[in-house]
């Protein structure tokens, strides 16, 4: 997963707004606990990505987490609540977990959090694959400087430093005698990445100083008038965190999972649903300014 410059009107917009834009469905996934809204955010964050040409990248990272993080959310809250009335199996006394008996209202839950997690996880990856993270460090900037610059320097070494450890291992397994193996190959590893990571640190370190970083003054920036596609994920933004907090507020989200599953699908929970999809999608539909 990756940044890729893409002619969509989310990679036109700014990178503080793509964020935001990314964060809000994340948030209303943390703050809707009725599945058809979350599932509704869920495709609402694949169609942003399909619209910004990221959806392959989504649903790749789909395939690798989909079934662990269902499963841990599923059996993880079997085994250790125990608020369920509806028992459909009785596993007996588990010792420090006392006595197991697996519940619907616990089955229903779980798979209820790892819904959730799965849609927060196609956020982050929307804003990972389409907000260019050079132009979001240069906008934090603005608030430590000092931050930013650690950030950038770390997104940008952090894949070197794998880099090395690959070289460095393909090395060791082309020597005469193999190298050496187990805990003392990794060891050895270890040491000349850890080392290598220290020096690559004293050279940007001596070039910083070299520019005089830190000596002068912060230079002012002109203020960049903001296009319409900065307006339109901005109000779409505000737009769904204003949804879901009013569609708890006013009871749109009627989903109780303890001691009895109670989730109706009524009209408030059918409008909240249509709500999120046009509120995330909308933005895409003006591609005027937008590369070819």
């Amino acid at each position: 997963m990756r940044y890729r410059r893409r002619p969509s009107p989310l990679h036109a917009a700014r990178a503080a707004v793509g964020a935001a834009y990314g964060s809000a469905l994340a948030l209303a996934a943390l703050i809707i606990e009725h599945p058809l809204p979350l599932a509704a955010l869920g495709l609402a964050a694949l169609g942003a990505g399909a619209a910004a040409g990221v959806a392959d990248q989504q649903i790749r990272l789909l395939r690798r987490v989909a079934l662990p993080v269902v499963l841990l959310g599923v059996v993880v809250n079997l085994l250790v609540d125990r608020n369920g009335i509806t028992v459909f199996a009785r596993l007996g006394d588990w010792g420090p977990l006392g006595q197991v008996d697996l519940t619907v209202e616990a089955l229903v839950y779980g798979l209820v959090f790892a819904l959730r997690l799965l849609v927060v996880t196609l956020a982050a990856s929307l804003v990972v694959c389409a907000v260019d993270p050079d132009e979001l460090m240069h906008a934090a900037r603005h608030v430590s400087h000092r931050s930013a610059l650690t950030a950038t320097l770390t997104t940008r070494l952090v894949p070197l430093l794998f880099e090395d450890a690959r070289h460095l291992a393909e090395a060791q397994r082309c020597r005469p005698d193999g190298g050496a193996r187990g805990t003392r190959a990794r060891l050895v590893l270890l040491r000349a990445v850890v080392g290598g990571a220290l020096d690559r640190s004293l050279d940007v370190a001596a070039a910083l100083e070299v520019r005089a970083y830190g000596a002068g003054r912060r230079a002012r920036r002109a203020p960049q008038p903001w296009s319409r596609h900065d307006v339109a994920f901005a109000l779409a933004a505000s737009g769904l965190l204003a949804a879901a907090i009013g569609g708890r507020a006013l009871g749109f989200d009627p989903f109780v999972a303890y001691p009895v599953v109670h989730a109706p699908l009524d009209a408030g929970v059918l409008a909240l649903s249509a709500a999120f999809l046009a509120l995330a999608l909308a933005p895409f539909l003006d591609r005027r300014g937008v590369a070819r």
